[in-house]
């Protein structure tokens, strides 16, 4: 499943090639793109149909375009396969993609937006923008749409005080520090993969107890997770499905980068002991046993 950086990456380059278009139609092709809407395909249609696209915008693993005049916006979840494609006037049937197309946007200079996805798990939903949560208590909360109101804050976004009000919510939960991180209630945006990288680079094992943990030491893991996806976002990402690609249709390899995801058996590249592999929340965990041990 694509995570914060895989998303970041999709956003920036809808943000390059579609900011101040107009879409002049939309098209949903398969009814589970459009199921988080009351009326369906239609209603998504109808609230793009000569709308402009004022920004595109994200919050943890959702994206979106704010639509003109500003108070609404299309959301897209990208689920497990889905990608965000702009295509040329008149992309013909012979396109390898349109197999999967199950949305697309087109605008008013003939470029399409297509929305493809092969297992269906992602949606487009169209919706006005709300108060979301604030990155820090007083300070001022960005507009979201409703559907994703109740997600955190990530990692990437400029206001988030990793040394004050985050810090101190993880440290009163008495619960596994990784499990956590992936609860995306307190810090959104955060999925296995780089969850296991920032617990490595910040030599916290991921059973660890966040209460246990000193403020510091929870500082520190929140600014490894920050490092690890702007890393990440230079590279465009991680993918370990052929699937993901950004919005020009390229693949993307962050996952020679990775130190411990997907590693285990072989050797820590800062200590040289043997990374291991745990069950854990019906994912896996990777990490080495020297050098983040457990207390």
């Amino acid at each position: 499943m694509p995570e914060l950086p895989e998303v970041e990456t999709v956003r920036a380059g809808l943000a390059n090639l579609v900011t101040s278009s107009r879409i002049d139609r939309a098209e949903v092709f398969h009814p589970r793109a459009a199921r988080n809407n009351a009326g369906g395909a239609t209603e998504v249609s109808a609230a793009l149909r000569g709308r402009g696209i004022v920004s595109v915008e994200r919050r943890g693993k959702f994206l979106w375009l704010v639509l003109s005049p500003g108070d609404d916006a299309l959301l897209v979840h990208l689920g497990m396969s889905g990608q965000m494609l702009i295509k040329d006037p008149g992309a013909g049937a012979d396109d390898p993609n349109r197999r999967h197309l199950r949305a697309r946007a087109v605008l008013e200079d003939g470029r399409e937006v297509w929305f493809v996805d092969q297992r269906t798990f992602g949606y487009w939903n169209t919706g006005p923008l709300v108060e979301g949560r604030a990155t820090t208590p007083g300070r001022t909360s960005r507009r979201v749409p409703l559907r994703v109101a109740h997600i955190a804050p990530d990692l990437l976004e400029t206001d988030l005080d990793p040394d004050d009000s985050l810090v101190r919510a993880l440290k009163s939960r008495d619960t596994e520090i990784k499990r956590l991180l992936l609860a995306q209630d307190l810090v959104s945006g955060v999925g296995n993969i780089y969850a296991d990288e920032m617990l490595w680079r910040a030599r916290v094992h991921p059973r660890q107890r966040a209460a246990r943990m000193s403020s510091r030491r929870i500082g520190e893991l929140l600014c490894a997770g920050s490092e690890v996806m702007r890393e990440a976002l230079v590279q465009g990402g991680t993918s370990f499905d052929a699937l993901y690609v950004n919005v020009n249709g390229d693949s993307v390899y962050f996952d020679r980068s990775l130190m411990v995801y997907g590693r285990a058996g072989k050797e820590c590249p800062r200590c040289g002991f043997t990374i291991q592999r745990e069950h854990f929340m019906n994912r896996s965990s990777h990490f080495c046993g020297n050098c983040q041990r457990r207390y």
